[in-house]
Parts: C-alpha cells; sequence; structure tokens
C-alpha cells in the first residue's frame, strides 16, 4: 500500500476528496490531511507519504513552494496538483522538479483514480528499479572480492600478466598505485585442509585492519598492505596473528614479509618472499622473516666447513657434553653458511653415518634404517635434536664402556693435563719422567690404546677447546694472551696456525662468526 498525504486550505475540499475516493481499490492509503503547505511539509518529513495530492494556491507555503522544499529534502514523494484554470501555466513551472500530474479544480473521483493509477505504476517501476539495481550491487559486491583474489593471484604469478591490464581494474583498488605496499606470504606449518587457509586469510585481515588485497596460492596465504608507518606495531600485530591462529588450530606459521616498493613490483615482491620462506628450515621456530633476516636466501651460500673429528673423537671417547658442544657448532656453522635445504641434509646425514660407525656394531643396521627420518625433516632444529639425541647416546655407550678401561695411571695423565695446560713445556717425555716416573715410550702407547689418541694430539686438542671457551666469555681477549695462557708461550702465530688447522679459520674470524650468530 503507498500512503497518501491530501492536502488544501478548503476544508470542503479535503473532506469531499477524502470520502470520495476508494482509496485501497487502488492500492493506497490515505494517511492523514492539512490545510497548508507548512502543516504538509511537517507531515511530510514526519510521514514520509509516497503520494502528496495539493492544492497550488494556498497560504503560508503555496503548492510550487510545497514541492520545492519536498523535492529537496525526499525526492521520491510523487505530487499530483490541483489548480485552477487560470494557474495551469503557473503549476508547470512544477515540471523541473519531476511532476508529471496536474488536476483542473473542480475535480471528480474518476480524474483522481486515473492519476493515482498512473502514480502507483510509476512507483511500482521505480521500485522495481531500484530493487533489480540493488540486487545487482549486491550480487556485484559478493562477487568483488573473487575478482580481486584473482587479479592479484594473476598479476604475482603470470608472467604475461603486466601494469596495463592492473590498469584497467584500477577501480577495484582504493589505494594510489604509486604508493608503498608490502606482500605478506603465510606458510603453515603442519598438514592442511581447505579451512586452514581460509581461517588464517580472516585473522590476518582482521588484525592487520590494513589489508587492500589477498588471496590463496596453493597452500600459502598472500595478502597485500599498505606500507606501514609503525613497524613496532606491525610486526606485534603479526605476531598476534601466529599467536591467534595457533591458539584455534594448534599449528605454527610461517610469515615472510617483503620489502616496501609500488604495487606494479607486487610481482618481484612477491619472489622475495617466496625466496625469504625458504629460510624458515633454518628457524628455531616458525616465526616471522624478512630479507633483512635472511642475507643470503635470496642470493648464494656462503663457504661452509666443518672437521667432522671434532663431533666423532668425543663421542667415540665418551664425553658426552664435548660432544653435544661440538654438534651445536656444527648446527651454528650450517646456520651461518646458510646451505640449500638439501645440502643442509646431505651434510647432517654425513655426520649422522660417521657417528653411528663409532657406535656399537650390534646397533648398525638399526641406525642405517633411521637415515630417511634426516630427509624428511623440515627444520634445522629438528634435525639438531635428532642428531643431539643419537650423539649423547652414542657418547655415552662409548663412555660407559671406556669407564673400565682407563687404569689409574692414564687418569692421571689426565689430570695432570688439566693442571699444566699453560706450561709450555708440557710432553710425555715431561709427564712420565718428571711426574710419573715412567718408560715415556710405554706411556704414550698406554695413553693412545686406552682413549685413542696420541698424547700430543690430545694436548692440542684441549688446549684448542678451552680457546673457544675463553673466546665465547670474553669476545675481547688477546690473541696473544690466550697463546700464552695455554701454553703456547710468546708465539701467538703458532697458536693460530694450530686452531685454523683444528677449528677451520682464525682465531678473529671465529669471535666474529661467534658474536655475528
Amino acid at each position: 500500500m503507498y500512503k497518501v498525504l491530501l492536502v488544501d486550505d478548503e476544508r470542503i475540499i479535503l473532506d469531499g476528496i477524502s470520502q470520495m475516493v476508494d482509496w485501497p481499490a487502488f492500492r493506497t492509503k490515505l494517511i492523514g490531511t492539512a490545510q497548508n503547505g507548512i502543516q504538509a511539509y511537517e507531515k511530510i518529513a514526519e510521514a514520509a507519504p509516497d503520494i502528496v495530492v495539493s492544492d497550488i494556491r494556498m497560504p503560508g507555503l503555496d503548492g510550487l513552494e510545497l514541492v520545492a522544499k519536498t523535492h529537496a529534502s525526499h525526492p521520491a514523494v510523487k505530487f499530483v496538483l490541483l489548480s485552477g484554470y487560470g494557474e495551469f501555466e503557473y503549476a508547470n513551472r512544477a515540471m523541473q522538479y519531476g511532476v508529471k500530474h496536474y488536476l483542473l479544480k473542480p475535480t471528480d473521483e474518476v480524474k483522481i483514480a486515473e492519476a493515482l493509477k498512473e502514480v502507483t505504476e510509476e512507483l511500482d517501476l521505480q521500485r522495481g528499479r531500484e530493487t533489480f539495481i540493488r540486487d545487482m550491487k549486491h550480487r556485484f559486491e559478493k562477487f568483488i572480492p573473487h575478482v580481486k583474489e584473482q587479479v592479484l593471484k594473476e598479476f604475482v604469478t603470470n608472467k604475461t600478466y603486466g601494469t596495463r591490464d592492473l590498469e584497467e581494474y584500477r577501480g577495484l583498488f582504493p589505494y594510489p598505485f604509486d604508493h608503498p605496499i608490502r606482500l605478506l606470504l603465510f606458510r603453515l606449518e603442519g598438514k592442511t585442509d581447505s579451512e586452514h587457509p581460509f581461517a588464517a586469510k580472516n585473522i590476518a585481515e582482521d588484525l592487520l585492519q590494513t589489508t587492500l588485497l589477498s588471496t590463496t596460492i596453493g597452500d600459502h596465504v598472500l595478502i597485500l598492505i599498505a606500507d606501514p608507518k609503525d613497524q613496532e606495531l606491525f610486526h606485534q600485530r603479526l605476531q598476534e596473528i601466529r599467536h591467534t591462529f595457533n591458539l584455534y588450530y594448534k599449528m605454527g606459521m610461517t610469515i615472510a614479509v617483503s620489502d616496501s616498493g609500488p604495487m606494479v613490483q607486487a610481482r618481484k615482491l612477491y619472489r622475495e618472499t617466496l625466496k625469504c620462506l625458504d629460510y624458515r628450515f633454518y628457524l628455531d621456530e616458525s616465526g616471522i622473516i624478512t630479507k633483512q633476516d635472511a642475507p643470503l636466501a635470496c642470493g648464494e651460500t656462503g663457504e661452509f666447513f666443518f672437521d667432522e673429528e671434532r663431533l666423532i673423537l668425543p663421542a667415540r671417547s665418551g664425553r658426552i657434553e664435548e660432544a653435544a658442544q661440538a654438534l651445536s657448532e656444527l648446527i651454528a656453522e650450517m646456520k651461518r653458511a646458510q646451505l640449500s635445504i638439501d645440502m643442509a641434509k646431505s651434510c647432517a646425514i654425513q655426520q649422522y653415518a660417521s657417528l653411528i660407525r663409532v657406535a656399537d656394531p650390534e646397533r648398525l643396521n638399526e641406525a642405517y634404517k633411521r637415515i630417511p627420518e634426516i630427509a624428511e625433516m623440515e627444520s634445522l632444529q629438528a634435525i639438531h635434536s635428532f642428531l643431539d639425541e643419537s650423539v649423547k647416546e652414542v657418547a655415552r655407550r662409548n663412555g660407559e664402556r671406556n669407564a673400565g678401561k682407563y687404569n689409574t695411571i692414564v687418569r692421571k695423565v689426565v689430570d695432570i693435563v688439566e693442571e699444566q695446560l699453560g706450561n709450555s713445556d708440557l710432553s710425555l717425555n715431561m709427564v712420565a719422567h718428571e711426574m710419573l716416573y715412567m718408560n715415556a715410550d710405554y706411556l704414550g702407547k698406554l695413553f693412545k690404546k686406552e682413549t685413542g689418541e696420541k698424547f700430543s694430539n690430545y694436548v692440542m686438542r684441549i688446549r684448542i677447546q678451552r680457546a673457544t671457551e675463553l673466546m665465547s666469555a670474553d669476545p675481547d681477549v688477546k690473541i696473544f694472551e690466550m697463546a700464552e695462557r695455554l701454553g703456547f708461550g710468546d708465539n701467538p702465530q703458532y697458536f693460530s696456525q694450530v686452531f685454523k688447522k683444528q677449528v677451520g679459520c682464525t682465531p678473529s674470524e671465529y669471535i666474529r662468526k661467534a658474536f655475528s650468530l
């Protein structure tokens, strides 16, 4: 039912028309009357009628002024104007406000009925058009997110998709193309289904509040944002995203963050995030990676050298803590060099194979069967944990076997070495002749048989081990001071040569590497 307001300054006309017209027959309802334009406008503002039937000559605010004022505030209201014969030309001025219907006074039920029929048909058509446009707009708004997702996906992955294509969709992006943006690439750690990327994308959009575009590419979630001004707050939000996702799904998440750049460089920035994601292998846990965090992940790997005897000797001799420390140094060196994932796994497998060869022979076949486990691991942390468990187990078993072999004499030699480590005259002859009063040749053979090392090699290894401990505790320690404290006398050059031979780098290089990790 359309609402009608009747306006005339003559009460008799108001009453006559009100009673004469069968309003429901024309799908209308008379909601009120007014005797002047001022009253009429108040009721229009209050009740918002669909149709106003109004006299054109009224005191205070005439019909034409009422049309103009109503058109400004309620443009959808339709007017039917009642005018005398001499007012017809004057009434035509209302056409500029869309008024099409005029009835010459005095009028009758038939003319009013025809006018109402025409007006309601116009309103039907107008409302149908509005409903259609509203429905199309709703459908378009529902479809737009999918268009945006596809445009972003094509632009970063399709080499034939260029700047000209992006220009065609410029209206979809409420953001200047030359303003800096960043890309965020999310990798979910673990077995995923279709729900997980969708959830990660929605959590990120809610928490970031600066998302311009987003899409999923395979198992990854890609989000394009305006370059944040507050970097500290930005990284807090990224951690909130990881925490929230983990809270709901008990899964880790790695986020690669590109450098900033204009939107036309989105493909380059996307490749950058893909390369950064490879560095997740070297993270202690899933986290946030930028190009600055992984400087070599986007280029060539660094040099890598590690003498496997540094790990095998203490494991063979049963020195658990020393073997575990050597393994930690191996992992740190791999991380520093940022080997490719395949190279890192190959190195780990090689170290594992060397390790199990000094284990119990009866456990060799069982240990070899575990090698494929290393190839399946997705992080260096997992490999470290696996090797650490193996190293400690091998060293423990070897230590138990060796415990009964070391006799009192060899244990005395070990104690003497610890006490005399800073003595540059420390030698097998000195220990044998001056301290134990034994034959040096026999003592040397006994020491080698029980420890697996020559006396001189053992002394040098312990000295270099102490050197690394000193440098780790005090990076400002002087090379000549260490040489003197560790039995190299006043020959720091010889100390550096021995150190490099055993560790693979000079003392100065060791300090730089240790404190840059």
